[in-house]
């Protein structure tokens, strides 16, 4: 591999050759990403990360993740974590930040500094069961960022948040199959 050019923190000889291996075998780019939830007591519930399926193979993370949920006081839960819908919300920031980050790179776009807020506007009827004309999750979500670099990057940077697949499944929608069956004790 070339010498290593680091660009926003981004190894860009790396992803461009991680562009390239996917190019000549697209079967390298298929992924599958899981995790392992279980309930604790009212909303606490834990999710662990510890490995993906990438490059034909399923890869160990260096070191597992526990991703801690909960709903909020005023939901009758015990506010020990971030709740679902702030858990998706930090999955779209970080899946936007990354993507703008790595594109910005390989295209020689120079990032000093980025920042973003997020709000979802979310009617809980909905989740209740109080109301089939309002839908259990969020109606809109506003991303806002802020931006150190050239002036003339900013457009570029918009059409590059488009490649972030975690905006592709929040504003195109995504299949999502659920299956339950009754655990023997």
């Amino acid at each position: 591999m070339a010498d290593a050019q680091i660009l926003n923190g981004v190894n860009v000889a790396a992803v461009n050759e991680l562009v390239k291996n996917v190019e000549s075998d697209p079967k390298l780019g298929e992924c599958r990403f899981h995790i392992k939830n279980t309930w604790s007591t009212c909303g606490q519930n834990q999710s662990k990360v510890s490995s993906f399926y990438a490059a034909k193979q399923e890869i160990p993370h260096d070191d597992p993740f526990t991703l801690n949920a909960d709903e909020p006081s005023i939901l009758a839960g015990h506010d020990t974590g971030a709740n679902p819908v702030e858990h998706l919300l930090h999955a779209l920031a970080g899946c936007l930040t990354t993507t703008l980050v790595y594109h910005a790179a390989v295209r020689g776009i120079k990032i000093d500094a980025l920042e973003s807020e997020l709000e979802g506007d979310l009617d809980i009827r909905g989740f209740l069961g109080l109301s089939n004309k309002v839908r259990s999750g969020f109606e809109n979500i506003r991303v806002n960022f802020k931006v150190k670099t050239d002036a003339e990057n900013i457009e570029k940077l918009k059409a590059l948040s488009k490649l972030s697949p975690v905006f592709d499944m929040t504003s195109h929608g995504t299949n999502v199959q659920v299956n339950i069956e009754r655990k023997e004790c």
